[in-house]
């Protein structure tokens, strides 16, 4: 990897700095970026050894509880602040990656809002990075279009979604730019560099600098990004409140503090999203070494279970309260040939919608065009005409810590099949991640980060805890996870083809999968191990 000095004392640059990039990297962002490393860098690696002595405390069996030191955030009364007209109405929003084609069709799929995402849907090689600031610079202005290989081009409609952007997690650092000696937080430098290009053009447009805020883990977390928030208006001469945000509540330690999250960015927040797959994959990361969190096969572990539900109606009883938006989670269905297997898919996508809009949702995710019609239907069929349902408090609902940490599901089972998609899907989505693709349409799902660290936090649970058995009594092994992984790879190889297999990558798929679900001690992400291979 060549490494090239700038203009700006302390930083390298570690990547390629081809043409396209030279109107985002210029010396005055760079400075922008240098110094919100510099003045927060340092809160962030204590927020993140914050995390570690969490952890270590639930280990010892201190589970985690509502906040003794927030109890009057909780308790007493304040709203957010106002959210602005384009945030309004968000009953359907589609995500997805950074790559020019995508930010195209998800603007202008009828979707009120695209989430373009440089998180779990992209896999965080140089290019892909900084093309997805390119891609979305040029979208703003409209200067953005794309044409296939069969020829076929595509353009912005007049009327498009409002854009939001994901930056990745506290957790990530972005290794090919270095300040200091140190690689920058993957965190600022997304959100730096969209931010500085961008936010006066979007506020030209009579919109403005909209985020998600992924795997936050504490109010602290929310604090550190409203710091950061205030900082970059400050240093754009942008009034106070201009950027607005909205918290995806995917750890379990998050939804014991959704006040607090809330109260810490209440200038900037607009709303909480119902993160479900990370959600889910934070419960058995957090619990993984206790018996009673053992989970049955990923499939089994819908909206409807009692943990999920005790979830999904606090968040939308913390947003109401405080005037804030509350949206659904994610269906990741994408359409197959078969119109059998498509109806299968439309009735479970319409049931969860209708689930989520009847319990007092604003709004919802989808990963795919075909959805959006589907999850509208099911919003207006509620909602009416009106653009949320804010006025839905939901003080019927009472949730409890012993709530949000009772994970039993009557009827869950771990069958053979489960372990086996688990092996197979959690192998086939690092293969396509370390191809350069975030979002990968797998079995007619779109699988991103996400799902795939649900897939690999089963099998190390299930391998590790001793006892752990499969629906037909056999005990599940280090011999029987070796025999399905050589299964799987095989089926792997016949479904990717001679030519995918000979590039290399599901070698190191295969290997990185078998050391994560392997190793003694769980590690955090499997992104930060597949990282050193991009």
């Amino acid at each position: 990897m060549n490494s090239q000095t700038t203009s700006t004392k302390g930083v390298t640059i570690k990547g390629p700095l081809v043409p396209a990039y030279e109107k985002i990297l210029t010396d005055d962002a760079i400075r922008f970026l240098v110094d919100l490393h510099r003045k927060f860098e340092a809160l962030r690696k204590n927020l993140l050894l914050e995390r570690e002595k969490v952890q270590q405390e639930i280990e010892k069996g201190n589970f985690p509880d509502y906040p003794q030191e927030t109890a009057v955030v909780r308790t007493s009364d304040w709203i957010v602040a106002p959210i602005p007209a384009d945030l309004q109405n968000r009953r359907v929003e589609i995500t997805g990656p950074v790559d020019r084609k995508m930010i195209i069709n998800a603007l202008n799929s009828g979707a009120k809002v695209f989430m373009a995402d440089f998180e779990d849907a992209t896999s965080p090689n140089w290019k892909n990075v900084m093309e997805g600031q390119v891609n979305l610079h040029d979208a703003i202005r409209r200067k953005i279009d794309f044409q296939a290989p069969n020829g076929k081009s595509y353009k912005l409609r007049e009327n498009i979604a409002v854009l939001k952007v994901r930056p990745r997690g506290w957790h990530l650092v972005e290794k090919h730019f270095w300040v200091d000696g140190e690689p920058i937080s993957a965190s600022l430098f997304d959100f730096g560099l969209y931010f500085f290009h961008n936010a006066k053009a979007l506020l030209a447009k009579g919109s403005g600098p909209y985020f998600y805020l992924p795997k936050l883990e504490s109010y602290k977390e929310a604090r550190l990004w409203n710091q950061v928030f205030e900082h970059a208006q400050k240093e754009l001469d942008l009034s106070k409140r201009t950027i607005k945000a909205t918290v995806l509540i995917e750890t379990i330690l998050a939804a014991f503090q959704m006040d607090e999250i809330l109260f810490e960015l209440r200038d900037h927040i607009v709303g909480l999203n119902a993160g479900r797959w990370d959600y889910i994959f934070s419960v058995i990361k957090k619990f993984k070494k206790y018996p009673k969190f053992i989970m049955p096969d990923r499939s089994q572990v819908s909206m409807e279970v009692p943990f999920m539900r005790a979830y999904a109606q606090s968040l939308v009883k913390v947003c109401h309260r405080r005037e804030a938006h509350a949206i659904g989670g994610m269906s990741a269905f994408i359409p197959a040939k078969e119109e059998a297997v498509n109806q299968l898919a439309i009735n479970k996508v319409q049931a969860d919608k209708r689930l989520e809009a009847t319990s007092g949702y604003d709004g919802t995710w989808v990963a795919h065009p075909f959805l959006i019609p589907i999850a509208k239907e099911e919003f207006k069929k509620v909602l009416g005409q009106k653009p949320h349902q804010k006025e839905v408090k939901r003080e019927d609902v009472q949730v409890k810590a012993s709530d949000l940490l009772n994970v039993t599901i009557d009827g869950g089972k771990i069958t053979e099949a489960g372990l086996r998609t688990n092996i197979n899907v959690g192998i086939l989505y690092i293969e396509s991640w370390l191809n350069g693709t975030g979002a990968a349409a797998l079995y007619n799902l779109m699988e991103d980060a996400a799902t795939a660290e649900i897939s690999r936090a089963q099998v190390w649970q299930w391998l590790h805890i001793e006892g752990t058995i499969l629906d037909d009594g056999r005990a599940i092994t280090l011999e029987l996870y070796k025999s399905f992984l050589e299964d799987e790879v095989e089926k792997i190889k016949m479904l990717l083809g001679e030519n995918r297999v000979s590039e290399g990558n599901l070698k190191h798929a295969v290997s990185l999968f078998d050391q994560l679900v392997r190793k003694k001690e769980f590690e955090e992400f499997l992104t930060l191990s597949a990282y050193e291979l991009l």
